[in-house]
């Protein structure tokens, strides 16, 4: 697993969120270095043609994110946009390509770009539960109204992930393990949901059709619009 030195902070790091989604240009956020905080920032950019970018900033302690925010644009304007930190041990935990359309339809779905950035391992949605069981649960993510949103989301644990690709039970990794990767920046911060043709809404009756982790979701509700790696 890869180390790396990361700029640590002080206690509000909601505050600092708040202040790093605000207008204030990057180099007016002053820094102080506390032991304990490891602080990540993730710059987002397209998937699948979506015009969407954004940057995302997180503060980890331990096995817990004390603060994410995401401020993100040019999405699909007053749609749900599911969103998570996707992390596997045995994935290249960076942001797919279309060389992984492993169908040549000419776009990525969710599940060809996991090779890239892994399974979920943090839902973040507004409310409620964060762990990978909440990853569809489209009603509780942010929504872009006019093609934009800021979110902020504060003391979210880590928990224990089957599928991650450690040795042992299904490839399960503990809390302990993806916090340390994470931290480690290893984690990719991943948005979802293009409105491929414009008509307003994700539907089933686009030539898209079923989403591969969902039939009764339209793929265009699913697919992977933004991508950026926290480091």
């Amino acid at each position: 697993m890869k180390k790396n030195t990361k700029l640590v902070l002080g206690a509000s790091a909601a505050a600092l969120i708040a202040l790093s989604l605000g207008a204030a240009p990057a180099s007016a956020h002053v820094l102080k270095p506390v032991r304990g905080n490891v602080v990540l920032t993730a710059h987002l950019t397209e998937l699948n043609g979506s015009g969407a970018s954004g940057k995302a900033f997180a503060v980890v302690r331990g096995e817990t994110i004390r603060a994410i925010g995401i401020r993100a644009r040019g999405l699909t304007p007053d749609a749900p946009h599911a969103q998570h930190i996707h992390y596997g041990d045995q994935a290249m935990n960076e942001c797919p390509t279309l060389a992984l359309d492993s169908n040549n339809d000419g776009r990525l779905n969710t599940l060809e770009g996991v090779p890239a950035y892994g399974p979920v391992v943090v839902s973040l949605n507004t409310s409620g539960d964060t762990t990978p069981a909440s990853f569809l649960d489209v009603s509780r993510f942010p929504v872009a109204k006019n093609g934009s949103y800021n979110y902020l989301r504060t003391n979210i644990r880590f928990t224990d992930v089957a599928g991650t690709g450690y040795p042992g039970a299904e490839g399960l990794g503990t809390a302990a393990q993806i916090a340390e990767a994470i931290r480690d920046g290893e984690g990719v911060v991943v948005i979802h949901g293009n409105d491929y043709d414009g008509n307003g809404t994700y539907n089933l009756s686009d030539p898209e059709g079923a989403s591969e982790l969902d039939p009764t979701l339209p793929a265009e509700a699913t697919d992977p619009v933004a991508c950026g790696v926290l480091h």
